[in-house]
Formats: C-alpha cells, structure tokens, sequence
C-alpha cells in the first residue's frame, strides 16, 4: 500500500528546508483529518451547489481530458470526483483517501458498478505507492481563502511522484483576491469583546471579595487573549456584493502545474484599490478566492469552467469569505484609494492555520496620504 519510509523522509525533508519543525502525523490527522471521516462534513460539501457544478462542468465538458486516461484523485472522500471521471470515460481511477472515508467511498464505488475502473485506497498521498504514473490529478483541495488546512502541499506532493510530464491538474489554476469592505460584524465584535472585559472585572471584584485573593495581575494577559478571540481572528462570513466598498484586487496567482511548496508558505501582496461608494465605512477586508479548469497550455480545455467564492447575491459557497475586521474603522469616499501591504503565513504551532499581517493607507481625494495602520489577525 505504500512506503510509510519514504514519505515521512520526504515531509522531514521540507519542513528542514522551511525551518520548520516535522509534522506529529497523529496530531495532525486528530487535528484535520479525522473531520473529514464523517459523512455530515462529506454532506455540507455535496450540498454546495457552485462546487459541485463546477467540477461536474469541468469532467463533464472535457472528456477529452479523461476518456481512456488513468486519473488520481488526491483526498477523494466520498468517491464522488472518481466516479465522475470514470464516467466520463477514464480507464482508471486511483482514488486515495487517508480517512476511514474510505470505506464508505469504496461502496459508494460499487454501488454504481464501478469498481473495475475506480480503486480506493486508504492512506496518505505521501505514503501510498501506485503502481502507474498518471495522466490527470483531480482534487478539491482548498481550504477558506484558499490556503488554510494546506492540503495542496499533498496535491503538490501527488503530482511531483505520480504525473506524467504532459499531465494536466483539475484545477489547474488559482487567484486569491482581497477587497475592502463595509460591515456591522465590527461594532458586535467590539461589544462582545468589551462585554467580556466588563464580566472580567466583575469577577475580580467578586473573587477578591468572596475568596480574599487579588486577581488582578491577570488582566493584561486576559485582555489580550480576548482580543485575539474578539477582534484579531479573522471571521468567516457570506458578505453581499454591496458590502464590497473598493475595487477587489489580486494577491496571489498560482499555476498547479508549476507552483512549488516552498511558494505557498508566505503569500504577500502590496495592492490598492479604488473605492466605489460615497461616503461609507471602512470595516475591514474580505478574501475570497477562485479556481480555474484550463487544462495545460499543451492540452487545453475544451470549456474554461470557473470556480468562484466572491461574494454573491444569489448561491453562495460553503468556504463564503474570510473578513478581516478593523477596529476602529476609518471613513471613505468614492474615489479615495486605499494601499494594502499584505504578509500571510503558517501559524508556528499548526502548519494549517495562518496568521495574517495587514497595514493599510487612504490617500484621500485631497491627495492628502493618511498614516499607515497595521493589524494582525489569525485565520483559524
């Protein structure tokens, strides 16, 4: 089934190269993946309409891309992106689960006939050994804003092994984006997170009354642990289009087929954007991103089929937008723009959460340039 040997050499291997410590394999799969061996999380992803759709559109609309080739499809949980490429006429399906998903995925396989074409396989991508190289790798690898959970290091790692030179990747490319934002999500924030200082205060109050015992010097540690929780954690959000205060802007453009680990460790950014809407707040900024079904520049799709989870007035997605609130908020008008030096990489203590670094300026209609403001936040 594999070379267990082999994978955890090739994980000591990058995190040495990144300064990194190794990752404990049974805390990571406690952590992450055990959340995925169940069918009601599988469920709220087959029931994501725009998802579904979309990678649905994209076998379906490219079936030169899978009839009589042999695909790997990297995660595959309920087995239902193997089934569709084995409908649409490949001659193999490698579907490789490192959950108990597995099990489920293999009679959902049978069920529908298909288990001389698609073969399930429990383990990890970087363990497992298969016995061919492939010709397509299909996976729904991404997390909220795209990175978090950084399984496309396994996707990344499937493809390095196991495909083809002239191999092709579904998806085949991604864009983050990041534009400024209004929204009432900052001022309960603040409320919460100043209702919990005040409840803080009481039960100092009540403890040194009560029990004789000043707890005092704990408020500063406290305080900052709430704000961590209240006002720098970033916050997932279905944010409306008319909730986006300034054009969206580019952070980062990633090509499968070419993009490296080592690239997607740190995304930065410094982008502007204009505003649109007279005078309204600055709340904060919101992240998306999207995926593309292109095929390869020497093997192109027949149909571009777009994955989107920008804000929307009609189906949202599950991963909705990541909203990076400001407190306190600035004031803008239609016109003004608005720089962003932005900085995300991996949490210390857990390689699939992040931590964001966000500084921003207004350059008023005036020209007048407002000082910079810096934020951290913590996507988590």
């Amino acid at each position: 089934m594999g070379s267990t040997a082999n994978g955890a050499a090739a994980e000591r291997r990058t995190a040495a190269s990144n300064g990194r410590s190794p990752v404990d394999k049974e805390v990571d799969f406690a952590n992450y993946f055990s959340t995925y061996a169940f069918l009601h999380h599988q469920k709220e992803m087959l029931s994501d309409r725009v998802r579904m759709d979309a990678y649905y559109n994209s076998v379906f609309h490219n079936k030169h891309h899978f009839i009589g080739k042999t695909v790997l499809d990297v995660g595959t949980g309920s087995g239902i992106l193997a089934i569709w490429c084995a409908q649409a006429g490949a001659k193999k399906v490698y579907a490789v689960e490192a959950t108990k998903m597995a099990v489920h995925a293999r009679e959902l396989v049978k069920s529908n006939h298909l288990q001389d074409v698609i073969e399930v396989i429990e383990g990890s991508i970087e363990d497992i050994t298969l016995p061919e190289k492939v010709d397509v790798i299909i996976s729904e690898w991404m997390g909220y804003f795209l990175l978090r959970e950084s399984m496309f290091d396994s996707v990344i790692c499937a493809r390095d092994r196991w495909l083809k030179p002239n191999g092709i990747m579904y998806p085949s490319h991604a864009r983050m984006w990041l534009a400024p934002i209004r929204s009432g999500l900052a001022d309960h924030k603040m409320s919460d997170y100043e209702g919990s200082m005040d409840d803080w205060h009481g039960f100092l109050k009540e403890t040194e009354a009560y029990y004789g015992v000043n707890m005092s010097v704990l408020t500063k540690p406290f305080s900052k642990e709430q704000k961590k929780y209240y006002l720098e954690t970033s916050v997932w959000n279905s944010l409306h289009p008319n909730q986006v205060v300034g054009t969206p802007a580019i952070l980062k453009e990633i090509d499968c087929l070419k993009v490296t680990v080592e690239e997607i460790l740190k995304v930065e950014a410094n982008i502007s954007s204009l505003v649109t809407k007279e005078d309204t707040r600055l709340c904060g900024f919101g992240g998306w991103f999207d995926v593309h079904f292109k095929g390869s520049e020497e093997n192109p799709a027949e149909s571009d089929v777009e994955l989107t989870t920008a804000p929307s007035q009609d189906d949202g997605t599950h991963w909705g937008q990541q909203v990076f609130l400001l407190h306190p908020h600035a004031r803008v008008n239609e016109g003004e723009e608005i720089f962003v030096n932005f900085s995300m990489t991996r949490a210390e203590d857990n390689h699939r959460l992040m931590k964001v670094d966000l500084g921003y300026s207004i350059k008023q209609s005036s020209g007048k340039m407002l000082p910079r403001v810096d934020n951290k936040f913590f996507i988590e």
